[in-house]
């Protein structure tokens, strides 16, 4: 492996956190991933369009899950590493690496490249699970160091706003032979979704709570800004439609990596032209 990179593969979970038997469950998989591929790939390749990388360019894939979003930025010609805390994730996904496609078990939360990507990405809402800021503020400071100076960080992130406007407390989706049951709620902090899992093959239905972070923009551009990120660009859609903060669903930011001068940190872009967000 070029670039200095260092993959941490013995991951610490002593407290044993809910992403951990969730994210390397079948049935996380089966719930979130076996949907319409195309959507996916119609968005990279959009963002592909909007962004320009140059051929060749290095990309990370924070969070990669199984590698659907790697796949589709390797087959674009770019060099293309997906991370992820999940060994069955990895293990899956490490079946189509190829000379432009690589993937590592890897805690977001430690060190690995310095200076090594033109671009890194965090999809489909992978980033605020753990218990802390501290852990959210140590993955955006690993992601900030990977990045070369002047280079470009894009998370797709839910819309805190929007997810409290339009909370569907109660849901059942039957998969195949799968049900879920999904509970959901919220309180200042955090969005909350019990997933109640029955399937012909478990002897008694099994369940599992995520918990993710209410991160506004401006948490974003404060975490971002500390290790030298400016936030560049807001939209709201997959379709790059402008962020608003009722009626968008998603926070989707390119943020560029400061090449050293102070003036990138005085200046903080919010996508209607503030440079203070007033909800936070």
């Amino acid at each position: 492996m070029s670039g200095g990179a260092y993959i941490c593969t013995n991951v610490d979970m002593t407290e044993h956190p809910w992403y951990q038997d969730w994210f390397n469950s079948p049935f996380y998989h089966k719930l979130y991933f076996e949907r319409d591929e195309k959507e996916a790939e119609a968005f990279i390749r959009q963002l592909i369009e909007h962004l320009q990388p140059a051929t060749g360019s290095s990309m990370l894939d924070v969070a990669c899950g199984k590698g659907r979003h790697s796949k589709t930025l390797a087959s674009l010609g770019f060099d293309v590493t997906g991370i992820d805390i999940s060994d069955y994730s990895i293990d899956y996904a490490q079946q189509f690496e190829k000379e432009n496609l690589h993937f590592y078990l890897h805690d977001m939360r430690l060190p690995a490249w310095g200076n090594y990507f033109d671009y890194a990405f965090n999809f489909f809402t992978s980033f605020g699970y753990f218990k802390t800021r501290r852990e959210h503020d140590d993955s955006i400071r690993t992601i900030a160091n990977a990045i070369k100076p002047g280079g470009k960080f894009v998370i797709d992130y839910l819309n805190v706003h929007y997810s409290e406007d339009h909370l569907n407390h109660n849901e059942i989706k039957k998969i195949g032979d799968t049900i879920y049951d999904i509970h959901r709620w919220d309180d200042d902090g955090h969005f909350y979704k019990k997933i109640t899992v029955t399937d012909p093959s478990l002897k008694e239905p099994i369940s599992f709570t995520e918990k993710v972070a209410k991160f506004s923009l401006g948490d974003f551009t404060d975490m971002f800004s500390f290790y030298g990120l400016q936030v560049k660009e807001v939209y709201g859609d997959y379709q790059f439609n402008n962020y608003d903060i009722r009626k968008t669903p998603r926070l989707i930011i390119i943020a560029s990596k400061s090449k050293g001068d102070k003036g990138d940190k005085e200046k903080r872009l919010y996508s209607d032209g503030r440079k203070t967000d007033a909800l936070t």
